[in-house]
Formats: C-alpha cells, sequence, structure tokens
C-alpha cells in the first residue's frame, strides 16, 4: 500500500526550533515522514495507511502547538476578504481617472489638481475596519490573529 500525503496548518510556531521539535515529534510516529517548514507555517506529511490524521493532529497538539487541516479553497468569501476585494474596487474605480488626468495632457482642464485630489482623497483616508485584514496578513495568519 502506498502512503497517504496530507498538508497541516501548523500554529503557535515562534521559531525554527519550534519548527525542528515539530518535525522530530512526527517523525517518531511509526510510519510518517514529516517535514515542517517554519516560513509557511505548514507540515507536509507523510503517513502509513493505519495513520490517521486525528493522530498526527493530536500528537502535534501534545507538543503545544495548533495543527489543522488547511480551510477548503472557498475561503474568498469570508467577510475580511469581501471586504478588501470591495476595497480594491472602489480604489481601482476612483484611481483609473486620476491617473488619466495626471498622464494625459489632452484630459486636464483648469482645476484638475483638485479634482484628482478629491478622487485620491478617499482611496487614502479609508480606514480599515475591525474586521479588514491587514495588508501583509495571509490567510492563515488572518484566521489566527483576526478571528472576532
Amino acid at each position: 500500500m502506498t502512503d497517504t500525503a496530507y498538508d497541516l496548518e501548523i500554529g503557535g510556531m515562534t521559531c525554527a526550533a519550534c519548527a525542528t521539535r515539530i518535525e522530530k515529534k512526527l517523525n517518531r510516529i511509526d510510519g510518517v515522514q514529516a517535514s515542517v517548514n517554519y516560513a509557511t507555517e505548514k507540515a507536509r506529511v507523510s503517513a502509513a495507511p493505519g495513520v490517521t490524521v486525528a493522530e498526527l493532529i493530536a500528537e502535534v497538539e501534545r507538543t503545544g502547538y495548533s495543527a489543522a487541516l488547511p480551510a477548503p479553497e472557498g475561503h474568498d468569501d469570508e467577510p475580511e476578504f469581501r471586504m478588501l476585494r470591495w476595497r480594491l474596487i472602489v480604489a481601482a474605480v476612483l484611481a483609473i481617472p486620476v491617473i488619466a488626468l495626471a498622464m494625459v495632457p489632452a484630459l486636464q482642464f483648469p482645476y484638475w489638481g483638485w479634482v484628482s485630489f478629491a478622487l485620491a482623497t478617499p482611496v487614502v483616508l479609508w480606514r480599515p475596519g475591525r474586521s479588514t485584514v491587514p495588508p501583509s496578513s495571509t490567510p492563515a495568519t488572518v484566521r489566527r490573529r483576526w478571528t472576532p
């Protein structure tokens, strides 16, 4: 029989030593070959047919970290991503005329700078709400840090 490959999302790691500790604990299970990546907070586990995902997650949790199977790909419907998508659309709609006015002299009219200022101001001043994702976050860190 062939081994089954699993990807696990690992939470709570603060350094590379944490990843090494989790990897060693998983590799001590018979029939398991694991590789943990600290940067992506993921573990790639190849397990024998007798080893279940629940056992792997339980071992990681006994080590002091959280583990879960990756979320399904339909995460775009989460409120954080809907808000970001809406902000992107509004920013693009307001930015296109600003760019056109600045780049095409034929479109410039008296006081065009003020119109550009008025169009750019909402984009700059639109502050994120409580549930909005910080721009540098990934979906995995968002679920861990920004859960309401």
